[in-house]
């Protein structure tokens, strides 16, 4: 079959819709939050275990660089409960229209931004 169609596979050049960018960041930060929650649940074995190592593990989330960690965990979980929020309003048949869906997705990046920066805040 010779398609006369043309076929552009330049990612850097594919225009992605809002709620495309917000389907595959949902994704995204389930994977991220899968591996993350594995390191924390190290971190309260290891917290849980002795004196020492609550003392070790305390000591080791003052440093800034895991507090970048948890604040990143933290930021894949509000986007991940804001946009599953929305797919749990969109499963009972509410905002599955295009235009709501449009504006569904823009109210995921808005509602998951403030959560994000509230995060960092009582972070740090």
């Amino acid at each position: 079959m010779n398609s006369q169609r043309p076929v552009n596979l330049d990612l850097r050049t594919i225009k992605l819709p809002n709620t495309a960018i917000s389907s595959i960041l949902h994704r995204i930060t389930g994977v991220i939050l899968f591996v993350g929650i594995a390191v924390l649940l190290y971190g309260l074995d290891k917290s849980l275990v002795s004196e020492q190592g609550f003392a070790e593990v305390k000591e080791c989330l003052t440093s800034p660089l895991a507090k970048f960690v948890v604040w990143g965990l933290l930021s894949g979980l509000m986007y991940h409960l804001t946009a599953g929020i929305r797919h749990l309003i969109m499963d009972l048949d509410i905002g599955v229209s295009l235009e709501s869906g449009k504006l569904g997705a823009n109210l995921v990046f808005i509602i998951s931004a403030i959560l994000i920066v509230l995060m960092g805040v009582w972070i740090w």
